[in-house]
Formats: C-alpha cells, structure tokens, sequence
C-alpha cells in the first residue's frame, strides 16, 4: 500500500485495473504494433506537443522513406525536415537525425537499449528514455509525460496550482510512477497509464466514472492545476509570387509554374534553414490586393497571416530584403523542407501538387535571385 495520500492506493488494485482496462481499450496506433526500437523512438519524438492524428500519417511516410535507424543516418537533413515539414519543432527532427548519425558512428547502429544510455543520445530526455527502454526492451522504468502527471496527482491529491515547489513535486510523482509502474509489463503499463490522461482522465471535464482507477482517486478529477499561458497574437504578411518558368525541361514543359522561397538563415532559433514565402514589409495589405488570410500558430504565438499575390516584377520592392530565395517548380516545392505556414498556403492556394509524403523530391532545379 502507497500512504500519505487522502486514501490509500491500492497498488495490485492499480496495476490490475489498469491493465485490464488498456486490453479494452487500447488505441489502435501503429507504433503499437512494433517492438522495434527504432521505430518506438520515431513515434516518441513525433509525439512531442503534436497531436497523435497528425502523427499517425507522418509516422508511416517516415518510416517508410526511413525504414531503419541506419537510412535515416545517411540521409540528408533537408529530406529529414521535409518529411517532418507540418509537425512543427523541427529541432526534434535535427536531433534525431544527429542521434542517428552518432548511434552509427559509436554504437554499431543499434540504439542503447538501457533508459540511462539513451539519455546520453542528443534529443533524449527521460521521458523519451524510459519510452524506448520499457516499449522495446521491458525494462522497468516509469514514463511520465503531461497526461501521466495529471493522473497521478488526481490520485494522489497533490495541488498542482502553483510554480512554487514544482521541482518538489514532480519527484513526487516520479516516485510514485515508480512505485505503481507493473515491473512484469511496464511497457504495456506506461501505455495504459498515458491513454489513460489522452481519452478519460482528461484536463477538462474527466470521464470519473469510467474511470478504471477511480477506486483509487483521491480527487476524482477535482483539483488545482496550473493555468496555460495565455497566446500572444501577431500580424504577418507574406507574399506569393508565382511565374512561368523560363528553362523548360523534359518534366516540367514549357508551361511548368514556379513559386518563389526563401530559405531561412541557419542562425535563427525557429526552423532554421526551411524554405518559407518572402515576407512583406507591410503587415497591412489593400484589401484588393489580399489573396487570403489564414491563421497560423507556432508555440505560444497565434499569428494571423496576410497572403498577397506579388508579380515578380514587384517582388523586390515590397519584401524585405536578405536571405537566399530561389524560383522553385511548383512539382518539386512539395518534397521541399516548408515550414508548416507556407506548405499550408500553398496547399491553400491549390498550387501545391498532391504528393506522396514519402516523396522527396531531389534538390530543386531552381533560380536563385
């Protein structure tokens, strides 16, 4: 029995509910269906402040282009990024491409198979860690993300409402993800426990009583929590400058489009080095002139974006000026590293081709200006 909580957790009770509950009601996801530790690693790194739905596609084209730890080593970063392009926090995607690289270079391509040697890796942290080591290996180690760390303060009845004693508090509850973790499954177990925060035990308006550890809540649901921080609003433009291209190929034809982008510089901290449309230097934009408005968030920013369609002609007058930009076909600018804004416009604009995500197309036959 775990004490010091309102009422005491039945620890058996705990494992054996959950446990059986998850045999019900598992999502059917498919990095679930593979012990491999590599693609366990994939699908951890995806899941990072992304939505699962989103995942799931980008998941099996990456797999697919990528189908072991040691193509994905040898690949190069732009057709890494541009298979992550829409997921966002594309320094995930670096990290892994780098840990890739050194797992080859100093492991003979095979991942660690300990929590504590895959938290020297870059990009792995102890959540990812304990993830890759108890799905793939059985090693008995608790994962603790945002939805477990919810659960088990309603079980445990911990406020969660203030920053003071925040480091206090999550050893508190590692522990006691250690102490309930099922050493016989604990793969099976941290699953069940973050399906458990993902589909019941939900931040707002918890399913308590379908709760299969509601036995065993001392809150049921009710207790403080943190409040999220409040969304900055900003207003950008961009501008879509689209021509005819002028060196026909034998793929591309006389009549073959082009899309004009700008690479973002290397030193920049947000997706550095992804092709995005050149900015205006107006936010503003007549309203005849305006081509669409969409609304774009990245982080803790929500950006409301003005699209102008620019002749090229006018392209140099009305951006701001800097950076690489080059002319790039229409047919090849879906297998580019976009960032997510601009593969949205121009999926928008109904310019972008439909593509199969595990197309990467070869560098751009492009222009520079």
């Amino acid at each position: 029995m775990v004490t010091g909580f309102r009422e005491a957790v039945n620890i058996a009770r705990v494992r054996r509910s959950l446990l059986q509950w998850y045999a019900r009601n598992r999502r059917d996801l498919p990095w679930r269906n593979s012990s491999d530790a590599y693609a366990i690693w994939v699908s951890e790194i995806m899941l990072q402040q992304t939505r699962v739905a989103v995942v799931v596609e980008r998941y099996l084209a990456f797999l697919g282009r990528f189908p072991s730890l040691a193509a994905l080593a040898l690949a190069p970063e732009q057709d890494v990024l541009a298979l992550w392009s829409g997921l966002g926090y594309y320094r995930r995607a670096r990290m892994l491409h780098q840990a890739a690289q050194l797992v080859v270079r100093n492991h003979h391509g095979r991942l660690p198979g300990s929590a504590e040697q895959l938290r020297q890796l870059p990009g792995i942290g102890a959540y990812t860690a304990a993830a890759i080591a108890s799905i793939a290996h059985g090693e008995p180690v608790a994962v603790v993300d945002g939805n477990v760390e919810r659960v088990l303060c309603r079980m445990a009845g911990w406020d969660a409402a203030s920053r003071a004693g925040a480091a206090a508090l999550k050893r508190r509850i590692a522990d006691f993800a250690a102490q309930i973790l099922d050493p016989k499954r604990p793969g099976d177990f941290n699953q069940a426990l973050m399906d458990l925060g993902a589909t019941v035990c939900l931040p707002r308006n918890p399913q308590c009583p379908i709760c299969p550890l509601r036995k065993d809540c001392a809150t049921r649901g009710e207790h403080k929590t943190l409040p999220r921080a409040p969304m900055i609003s900003r207003e950008i433009a961009h501008a879509l400058s689209v021509r005819i291209g002028r060196r026909p190929t034998k793929t591309r034809g006389p009549g073959g489009r082009e899309v004009l982008l700008k690479q973002r510089p290397a030193s920049v901290s947000v997706m550095p080095g992804l092709w995005e449309l050149p900015l205006l230097r107006e936010s503003v934009v007549p309203e005849q002139e305006l081509r669409m408005t969409v609304r774009h968030a990245i982080m803790q920013v929500n950006y409301r974006v003005r699209i102008r369609t620019v002749l090229e002609e006018d392209v140099e007058a009305v951006t701001i000026p800097g950076g690489k930009r080059r002319w790039v076909p229409l047919a090849k600018a879906a297998g580019m590293a976009l960032t997510g804004l601009t593969r949205k416009v121009l999926t928008r604009a109904h310019l972008l081709p439909t593509a199969a995500l595990d197309a990467i197309a070869p560098p751009p036959d492009a222009e520079v200006v």
